[in-house]
């Protein structure tokens, strides 16, 4: 009985030279879909969908390319074996480059993903998930390793102008309901301050988003996620809620008039409380108002001010 041969298949990859020589800064998957288990400080491990960016340079100007299989099947083996942290996000760069040894020394990975985070409510401390748009990113490149995290937080921002125009709204109601009366019943005036003639202005406020990067020293051994993300909200004083009941929902709308906020603001907030976290070495912060009162948004956007770092 006759055992048939294997059929040898064609390596084009190996076996074929470029068609035009030149090197290349990057080759690689964009947009991996891949399920993972990430590794955050002073949290849980905790699964999250995640999609993903893997690269390498191409150094031979005359090979036809680099082997995408491999950068795969090493974030199979992470996505199958291992939790995404600090330790395995550096060890994966690493292999990426082993894995192209005589073709690449620079790697690159990103993954996108959102992370669920339990917050309490202001008051009653009931419990819901939030969940925030997180993207790590590492890249080994002339023998440094940078380690990168975003986060996108949500938060309530109201116009300092629009209160201050409320307010005089309110004074004008208050001269014209009892600006002639030279004897003023302070019960009278209490149960009209609770009416809508009493206050007959709101200033406007919205929804808003800040978008920070933050490089992480060397020193640095776990992803702060939750960590990054408490920073900005306790900066920001107004983070958006999950559950709440009516005495949530009063705090927030308290917390919103003791805040008043330009995106100049929210940004200057930003920045003066990430200068204080030396465990962070360079910063890129966007804050974004989504106006409503405009049809366009508002946003400023600042950095640490390192050279050679990021850029506004």
């Amino acid at each position: 009985m006759s055992t048939a041969t294997p059929t040898m298949m064609p390596d084009i990859a190996n076996q074929t030279r470029a068609q035009t020589e030149g090197t290349l800064d990057w080759v690689g998957m964009s947009n991996i879909e891949m399920p993972l288990v990430v590794g955050a400080a002073q949290e849980l491990e905790r699964p999250v969908s995640a999609h993903v960016d893997a690269f390498v340079n191409l150094t031979d100007p005359k090979a036809k390319g680099i082997h995408m299989s491999r950068l795969y099947l090493l974030l199979e083996e992470l996505s199958n074996n291992d939790v995404l942290n600090h330790q395995s996000l550096k060890k994966l760069l690493h292999d990426f480059i082993d894995s192209h040894e005589g073709l690449s020394d620079q790697a690159y990975v990103r993954f996108s993903f959102d992370y669920h985070l339990r917050r309490k409510s202001l008051i009653s401390k009931k419990q819901g998930w939030k969940a925030y748009p997180v993207t790590v990113t590492g890249r080994y490149d002339n023998g440094q390793l940078v380690l990168e995290l975003g986060v996108d937080v949500p938060y309530s921002s109201t116009c300092p102008c629009s209160a201050a125009l409320a307010r005089q709204l309110i004074q004008d109601a208050f001269a014209e309901k009892f600006g002639t009366d030279t004897d003023i019943d302070a019960e009278m005036v209490h149960r009209w301050l609770g009416t809508t003639q009493g206050i007959v202005a709101t200033p406007h406020s919205q929804r808003s988003v800040a978008q920070v990067k933050v490089i992480m020293s060397n020193d640095m051994t776990e992803l702060p996620i939750s960590l990054l993300i408490d920073a900005i909200e306790d900066s920001l004083k107004t983070p958006v809620q999950a559950a709440v009941k009516r005495e949530d929902e009063q705090e927030f709308a308290r917390l919103n008039g003791q805040n008043l906020m330009f995106c100049e603001d929210a940004a200057r907030r930003l920045q003066h409380t990430l200068n204080q976290l030396p465990q962070y070495t360079d910063f890129w912060i966007r804050v974004n108002h989504y106006e409503s009162l405009h049809a366009h948004d508002a946003v400023s956007i600042t950095t640490k001010g390192v050279t050679g770092g990021y850029k506004a």
